[in-house]
């Protein structure tokens, strides 16, 4: 039976101010020696730079940066990996605290199967082998918050391997380029997550809250195929995307729910790869980027000066922009794996492979063709799908898959109106988005529906508002009255004039009291005439049509 869950009183593990001082102050000093005050340019430069970079016999080829990733996914479940103690993020410490997860003689593990489903659909949908049969060991060091003195993880066997992770970025001056590349996944493993030390410096002590110990996680180990901080992040935002839309991991980086190690080094091509550093815990895909882009810097610096780059691991700051040691990884390697023997080996199965219902429990079979079956439709099919049917730009596609209910709420406004694509995406993207990142809401939050906005570009369509009033409408939907955009347009006479005399006579007076505008006109200066334009439609207050105008002005101005 899983370990009943039970609150255990806070963990108090002082800390010698002395022995502290003393790291802190060695760490500054390295920090220090390392630090680069020379800018090596943008990521972007840097990965094309590297592609293009040819062989000479004369020049030596210039140094190239070499990136892999090791990212931690909490996985999405109500309880946690080896116990029944629940998950909850912002609980009071040490209150969500099975006996098993403070490691108390005689507690057993038992396994979370929601835990293995989520890591078999990651697997699946970043195209892994599935491993039929998976093994668990102990990975032993002591850290004050893990309790055990060791992790139960899979080192030796994992639960799927042999991926491939698909992302695209955008690139060029105006970012409306679209690169595809991939980077191999090596293996994705089960294992806990530690507990949470928080340091008290005013108190020379460090507290331990163990709510989070023995949380599943996904490892995924990438291998060294990323060339630099823009790819990493991009990469990342990819892999974020994917599990949020298979609900294996909610992906929240702020709630250190998908942390990032990035292992770095520096070679010339051709030549094997250098010493590596691993700066851990990076909880930001922008962050991530700044961290390998110091990094990459600050090694070849160091190798270019005739220095050696140190095999360590190193934490980023993201105020100052650098790196800093942590600890030396020489002698820390060996970790002393071995079988956990209180878990048998996990055997996942296909529907025509599982075992009789008279042998087993069949609730407590996984089947990978089940899982399978039950994988959404992932982020670079919608965006394919939003090109394809849509005719939309594939930065508009990414705009609208990256931001969480913002393709449904697109795909809702062009389902109801008969305005074209082109247009509903100009409205969704420049004044939804921008008014709800603007206030800090997401897209479940718009006081706008796309019923109401599909209702409001109709009438646009319709010829029955200019653009210039239809703004004004939408800014009166925002505020939530309740009213639809006809009634705000009757309310407020905001229909187009359909007056021709009198929009004559108001683009004549507009005319007559420019003079200095319309001689410009006159002289090739076309430009100036926009401002005639705005001129009318402020006096007009934005119902009149702006083409019908441009026609009156220029004709009155020849």
């Amino acid at each position: 039976m899983a370990a009943s869950s039970t609150g255990l009183c806070t963990v108090v593990c002082c800390i010698n101010r002395k022995i502290t001082t003393r790291y802190l102050r060695i760490f500054s000093q390295n920090a220090c020696h390392h630090v680069c005050s020379k800018s090596f340019g943008s990521s972007t430069q840097r990965c094309h730079s590297q592609a293009q970079i040819k062989k000479k016999s004369s020049v030596p080829q210039q140094l190239v940066g070499v990136v892999g990733l090791e990212v931690h996914a909490q996985i999405h479940s109500n309880t946690k990996l080896f116990s029944g103690s629940q998950v909850r993020f912002s609980a009071p410490p040490n209150s969500l605290v099975s006996f098993f997860d403070a490691s108390l003689p005689g507690t057993l593990p038992v396994l979370n199967r929601r835990c293995v489903e989520a890591a078999v659909m990651t697997g699946l949908a970043l195209e892994c082998t599935i491993n039929r049969k998976s093994l668990f060991d102990r990975k032993h060091y002591f850290y004050a918050d893990l309790p055990a003195g060791y992790q139960i993880t899979q080192q030796r066997l994992p639960i799927a391997v042999d991926g491939r992770l698909r992302y695209s970025h955008l690139v060029g001056r105006k970012q409306n380029q679209v690169v595809t590349k991939s980077v191999r996944i090596k293996q994705i493993q089960l294992e806990q997550d530690s507990g949470k030390s928080l340091h008290d410096d005013s108190r020379s002590q460090t507290l331990i809250d163990l709510n989070r110990a023995g949380v599943g996680l996904m490892e995924l180990v990438m291998e060294p195929d990323l060339c630099c901080g823009e790819e990493a992040a991009a990469a990342v935002r990819e892999l974020q995307l994917i599990l949020q839309t298979l609900g294996t991991c909610q992906g929240n980086m702020a709630e250190g729910q998908l942390r990032v190690d990035a292992n770095v080094s520096v070679h010339r091509p051709g030549e094997p790869l250098g010493v590596r550093t691993e700066v851990k815990n990076i909880n930001s895909a922008r962050f991530l980027a700044r961290a390998i882009e110091y990094e990459i810097q600050r090694q070849m610096e160091v190798i270019e000066s005739g220095g050696t780059v140190l095999n360590e691991t190193r934490a980023f700051d993201y105020k100052s922009g650098q790196t800093f040691p942590m600890r030396d990884k020489e002698g820390l390697q060996d970790y002393r794996f071995m079988p956990e023997p209180n878990l048998p080996p996990l055997m996942l199965y296909d529907s025509e492979t599982a075992p009789p219902p008279q042998w087993v429990d069949l609730q407590q079979v996984v089947l990978i063709d089940a899982v399978r079956k039950r994988i959404p439709e992932l982020p670079a099919v919608r965006r394919e799908r939003l090109v394809d049917t849509f005719g939309l730009l594939p930065e508009h596609s990414f705009t609208l898959v990256n931001e969480d209910g913002l393709m449904d709420y697109f795909v809702g406004v062009a389902s109801q109106t008969r305005a074209e694509p082109k247009k509903v995406i100009g409205w969704v993207i420049k004044d939804v988005l921008g008014l709800l990142k603007q206030q800090g809401l997401n897209v479940s939050q718009s006081p706008v529906s796309p019923r109401c906005l599909a209702q409001l570009l109709d009438l646009l369509e319709d010829g029955r508002v200019s653009s210039s009033a239809a703004k004004l409408v939408f800014l009166e939907l925002w505020k939530g009255s309740g009213r639809s955009p006809a009634q705000i347009v009757e309310e407020q006479d905001l229909g187009l004039m359909d007056d021709s005399a009198e929009l004559i006579r108001i683009c004549q007076g507009v005319i007559d009291s420019h003079p200095k505008e319309v001689r410009a006109i006159r002289t090739g200066n076309k430009k100036v005439l926009n401002k005639l334009v705005g001129l009318v439609q402020k006096e007009t207050k934005g119902r009149a049509d702006p083409v019908r105008v441009r026609a009156i002005l220029e004709e009155g101005t020849s």
